[in-house]
């Protein structure tokens, strides 16, 4: 019986939580004119690995998954073709010493998989970066100066 009741209350608790992004893939076609052509432009020399449909509190917005010079790209757009957010794959040893150092002592045991920078507005806000330990992946974000940050 108690389990029935945690599977009715997680919903409530999914919302109450802010929890609110959904994601659905989708094919270049479904995407709105404006958005496919900031991603024609911002795809120059590099593979597109597929497409998804956000909504994050009630808003829309596009994600396009790309592949630049052996190392992923992601896009977020709204729809009307703006870039909101970037995702990109980064060197660890490439980061201010502030940023690697947060980022080891966070893994701590944990194997540090991939480490990517989040811009915003041309600006890196944070960086996140997912760390396998005994078996399960988690992510953990750090700002630029090194303290901790909650997701972007």
């Amino acid at each position: 019986m108690s389990t029935n009741i945690f599977y009715l209350a997680l919903p409530a608790l999914l919302v109450a939580s802010g929890v609110s992004a959904t994601e659905k893939p989708i094919k270049i076609e479904s995407l709105p004119p404006a958005v496919r052509k900031t991603v024609q432009e911002q795809a120059k020399g590099a593979t597109i690995r597929g497409f998804s449909k956000e909504i994050e509190d009630g808003k829309t917005f596009y994600e396009a998954e790309l592949k630049i010079n052996g190392h992923n790209k992601d896009l977020l757009i709204d729809p009307n073709g703006a870039v909101v957010e970037v995702e990109e794959e980064v060197a660890l040893d490439s980061l201010p010493a502030a940023v690697q150092d947060a980022i080891q002592k966070r893994a701590a045991t944990g194997q540090i998989m991939v480490v990517e920078s989040v811009s915003k507005n041309d600006t890196i806000v944070a960086y996140e970066a997912k760390i396998k330990t005994a078996g399960k992946t988690s992510e953990i974000a750090v700002k630029p100066d090194g303290s901790p940050a909650k997701e972007p």
